[in-house]
């Protein structure tokens, strides 16, 4: 309840949520259509559903503000009977919510905040393993509905499905095939929908551009950095998409928004040059492997730097847009218009002087000097598997080990295939590893004890 009352302050100060350009297009899609399924099908229901109920958009964010609560409230119970401190536990899981990358998260218009709850309630049922040593069929089941969640919340799901499910198969010693089967099915669950089921329903599938923008932007770092590498007939199919000048400014190896999001680059000529351009790709993958993981990994930098680079292009962290209204993200007329778009996409805060104190605080914590500490996950996921080796060691319950699972599965996913470097990718991993801070300095403070006693 203490959580869900200051997420409820935010709500009032933020009402009806903290918006992006993303959140303008999954509901403008689903009302004045067609239908496409480059973002969550799932949550633009969600979305849709609260639009035709109510003609607002706010319950969807007061619904996220309950379930995060929840979330949190699960992992920290979980973490206590796993042998985190009561207290300590408690205290940080109340505090939690007042931190602006979990209170101005959660009332965020934006998928990831589902997905970063499912993340949570994932990594509470493997804590409540390790308490127990016992994988019951209860918690598979539940371990396989939030899995499939995962990718129902996110295009890339499946991936961090998969590679949490790996690190599990590891750990656990017991219902190993039952595990692999409930992994196998969560991820091709969402991939069965989106590719098979959506389509005969009326969902269009999305743009080739937008599944391989991250491949087309391997090429512009490619093409920016290293030109030799390219031949006429490669010049030539570029060319036919954008001018050259926009693949050589858009290879910035953070980001892909410079070349894909600029009037010059054409969706329709990507789209339909998608397969050339992927045999470009694979032809750069094996002329020169290295260029192509070396611009991944900075893509990924988010999931493994502690420190933005703020010098470069895109290598900055990208936070919140905190724009007055919809325009100011997608400018006028560049979605299809619907009865009430205006309204809705409008911040409209329930109390002015709520919402002056909130955004004095969200602004403050948008300051450089804690961007590491605040707003990447970094710092958080080798805290993490700092906290779950040490408990492991110190309980003597290797179990404790997948509580991490799930952060390892979205930081080796990120590291493979993102478009940019933003915070909300790696937001579940700060939530984790921040209520884990007891628990790590009960089992240092455990092996330190257990030391000076064998000594």
């Amino acid at each position: 309840m203490a959580i869900q009352v200051v997420l409820l302050l935010w709500w009032a100060a933020l009402y009806p949520g903290l918006f992006s350009r993303d959140s303008v297009l999954y509901l403008s899609h689903t009302v004045a259509g067609p239908w496409i399924s480059d973002h969550s099908v799932l949550y633009d229901s969600l979305l849709w559903l609260s639009f035709k109920i109510t003609g607002d958009i706010g319950l969807v964010t007061l619904v996220q503000t309950t379930a995060m609560a929840a979330a949190i409230t699960v992992l920290a119970e979980a973490l206590k009977a796993m042998g985190a401190p009561k207290r300590w536990t408690t205290g940080l899981a109340v505090l939690l919510p007042v931190l602006p990358p979990v209170g101005a998260f959660s009332v965020a218009l934006w998928k990831d905040v589902p997905f970063s709850i499912c993340a949570l309630l994932i990594a509470a049922v493997c804590a409540r393993i390790a308490a127990d040593g016992s994988v019951t069929r209860w918690r598979l089941v539940a371990l396989g509905l939030l899995f499939t969640a995962l990718g129902l919340f996110r295009a890339n799901g499946f991936l961090v499905v998969a590679l949490a499910v790996i690190v599990l198969l590891v750990v656990l010693r017991e219902q190993r095939v039952r595990l692999a089967v409930v992994g196998v099915a969560a991820a091709a669950i969402p991939l069965v929908l989106n590719n098979v089921v959506f389509p005969h329903v009326g969902i269009a599938a999305p743009t080739k551009t937008y599944v391989y923008h991250t491949a087309f932007g391997d090429i512009a770092v490619a093409f920016a950095e290293h030109p030799e590498l390219f031949d006429d007939r490669d010049t030539a199919l570029m060319a036919s998409v954008a001018p050259l000048n926009r693949w050589t400014k858009g290879g910035t190896c953070y980001t892909i928004n410079p070349l894909i999001w600029r009037a010059n680059f054409s969706w329709q000529q990507a789209d339909a040059h998608a397969n050339e351009l992927l045999d470009l790709w694979r032809r750069l993958l094996i002329k020169d492997p290295g260029e192509v993981i070396k611009a991944r990994l900075c893509r990924g930098a988010i999931a493994w730097k502690l420190f933005e680079d703020d010098s470069a292009m895109g290598g900055d962290t990208y936070r919140f847009s905190l724009q007055p209204n919809a325009d100011n993200y997608v400018g006028p007329g560049k979605v299809t218009d619907f009865p009430g778009r205006a309204v809705v996409y409008a911040l409209r805060p329930l109390s002015s002087g709520l919402h002056q104190v909130v955004s004095g605080w969200l602004a403050l914590s948008l300051a450089k000097s804690v961007d590491w500490l605040a707003w990447r996950g970094a710092l958080w996921c080798y805290l993490t598997y700092l906290a779950v080796a040490l408990a492991a060691w110190s309980l003597r319950n290797r179990y404790a080990v997948g509580v991490a699972a799930i952060v390892a599965g979205q930081q080796l996913a990120i590291l493979a295939n993102i478009s940019a470097q933003d915070f909300r990718y790696m937001a579940s991993p700060i939530f984790i590893g921040f209520l884990l801070l007891p628990l790590l300095a009960a089992s240092a403070r455990r092996l330190g004890t257990a030391g000076r006693t064998e000594s």
